[in-house]
């Protein structure tokens, strides 16, 4: 049964007149229904606030890393461990093909369910997790296979084990690692990016989000309650932080955005899909004119560009 927010009630009502209409077979009332529908979609998602699309990347119907996986490889295959500790659920690590160009894919997934969401731990990865992405990045760099990684975690995870197993060296390893790669690599924010929990797969030759995406140095939540010692002042939070696609790409944090469905990836999911797939080959086929020492070299130069400040 699909889920709706608050702002889309009015959504959820014509949709189930629509269903309704189609019951009675009045093709025409339906054929009314939808046109209001799409006005209704238009005028709601063209005017989110900024808290209204931190609760679309947070909404449980929208794809996750593994819909995303399934929607797109041909010929998967799964690999597993870090070579070190235990195969973490939270980190994905895929072989494949889209359109017939071999990729690897690494992605944070959150789960569906108890069950699933315990297994992957809520998409909260342990170091070795990180551990098992980097190992699976270097496996496609020395094959010349370009690294797709789909960042979608509330943070990395902070527990007791997590911290013994050293989280920090880890999430930093990566950091200097993925930096060194000559493959083209492409990161992708698919839902909520959380503090170094994303960074961490989030170096890459192109940074893009998710139109209804959220990037953040740490949840808004975390930050009223730190600033205001009050967690319900998080939609204030969110406004001040600027954590939307459309605010990153203002300030340069970001390359591109990806433009899913107006109604949102969570009612559209192949039409989501389909916009990353496009998004990942055109930037495939952009970058695969460098060489890997120039990719190498242009990483670097956008990575320490970024936050410089000019007075106009």
């Amino acid at each position: 049964m699909a889920t709706y927010l608050d702002f889309e009630q009015k959504i959820q009502q014509i949709q189930e007149e629509i269903v309704s209409a189609e019951v009675r077979h009045d093709l025409h009332a339906a054929e009314i229904l939808k046109k209001d529908l799409e006005k209704e979609v238009s005028k709601t998602y063209k005017n989110l606030s900024p808290y209204q699309e931190l609760q679309l990347a947070r909404h449980p119907d929208r794809p996750y890393a593994l819909d995303y996986i399934n929607l797109l490889l041909e010929d998967k295959y799964e690999l597993h461990g870090d070579r070190h500790f235990r195969d973490d659920a939270a980190i994905l690590c895929y072989m494949g093909y889209i359109d017939g160009q071999r990729v690897m894919v690494i992605g944070e997934q959150k789960g569906r369910g108890t069950k699933n969401k315990l297994k992957r731990n809520f998409g909260m990865p342990h170091p070795e997790g990180y551990r098992k992405a980097l190992r699976c990045a270097q496996l496609a760099d020395k094959f010349n296979i370009p690294v797709v990684m789909l960042i979608d975690t509330p943070g990395a995870y902070p527990g007791l084990g997590a911290e013994e197993r050293n989280q920090s060296e880890a999430i930093s390893r990566n950091l200097l690692e993925l930096s060194k790669l000559e493959t083209i690599t492409i990161s992708i924010v698919i839902g909520e990016g959380g503090s170094g929990g994303a960074l961490a797969i989030g170096v890459a030759d192109r940074l893009a989000m998710m139109r209804y995406s959220v990037f953040s140095v740490i949840s808004p939540e975390g930050c009223s309650a730190i600033l205001w010692n009050d967690p319900s002042k998080a939609e204030a939070a969110t406004k001040a932080l600027k954590i939307t696609s459309s605010d990153l790409k203002e300030l340069d944090l970001i390359d591109d955005i990806i433009d899913e469905p107006l109604i949102g990836a969570h009612r559209d999911k192949s039409g989501a899909a389909d916009a990353m797939k496009n998004y990942i080959l055109e930037r495939i086929n952009e970058l695969s004119n460098y060489s890997g020492s120039e990719r190498r070299h242009k990483r670097y130069d956008r990575l320490t560009g970024m936050g410089a400040y000019s007075e106009n």
